[in-house]
């Protein structure tokens, strides 16, 4: 059992920055691939970044890509989400997730364990 909760959400404005940060309750966080997910109002939930256990492989999401950047401390039990250049339709409820499947994996049902998610408002 894995128990994740996520911070540093909050409201920005256009072209600010936030860091996200997850924390993984459990001894093998290291073994677990972790993904940032997001989904706003009326929408399904979409993927974002996910990096693997060691922290080798990354993967965005087209209309991230080059804004956004994960990272984790296996020492911390702890995965991160900087973001960069926020724009309007960054807004949305960003989750973290984790899933012992190795390598990397950008569908929501792919994933066992989720926090409560944190509220990310950019506005123009």
């Amino acid at each position: 059992q894995v128990q994740l909760v996520e911070s540093g959400g909050g409201l920005v404005q256009l072209g600010g920055s936030l860091r996200l940060s997850c924390a993984a309750s459990g001894r093998t966080f290291s073994s677990y691939t972790m993904g940032w997910f997001r989904q706003a109002p009326g929408k399904e939930r979409e993927f974002v970044a996910v990096i693997n256990g060691s922290g080798g492989r990354t993967y965005y999401a087209d209309s991230v890509k080059g804004r956004f950047t994960i990272s984790r401390d296996n020492a911390k039990n702890t995965v991160y989400l900087q973001m960069n250049n926020l724009k309007p339709e960054d807004t949305a409820v960003y989750y973290c997730a984790a899933t012992q499947y190795g390598g990397v994996w950008y569908n929501p049902p792919d994933y066992k364990y989720w926090g409560q998610g944190t509220q990310v408002t950019v506005s123009s």
